[in-house]
């Protein structure tokens, strides 16, 4: 198929990114189109924008915390023990009833 067959060409401009990993990304755009100031780099996922002497900084990501870690925010010491006796002694109680615990 050639250029007759698809018809022409929108004029485009070439706009590069620049990431914090030196990273250079060109994306074409239409002439006179708005194109965005910041742009995911696909080699390492980070921001990207047009100014190579200033790429953005990395985002700062919170590492992750298990659900313990969590409880213990919320929770001391003396009262988690004092939680778990009581859920032990209600677990007995149901226990030396009969009651079937799966």
């Amino acid at each position: 198929m050639g250029e007759a067959e698809r018809g022409d060409s929108a004029p485009r401009v070439y706009v590069s990114y620049y990431c914090a990993n030196g990273h250079e990304t060109r994306q074409a755009f239409a002439v006179g189109a708005d194109y965005p100031q910041e742009w995911d780099c696909p080699r390492c996922g980070l921001p990207a924008n047009t100014d190579a002497e200033n790429p953005p900084p990395p985002p700062h990501i919170l590492p992750y915390k298990t659900h313990l870690a969590y409880v213990k925010e919320r929770r001391t010491d003396g009262e988690a023990k004092e939680i778990l006796t009581e859920a032990l002694e209600d677990l007995r109680a149901r226990r030396a009833a009969g009651e079937a615990i799966y």
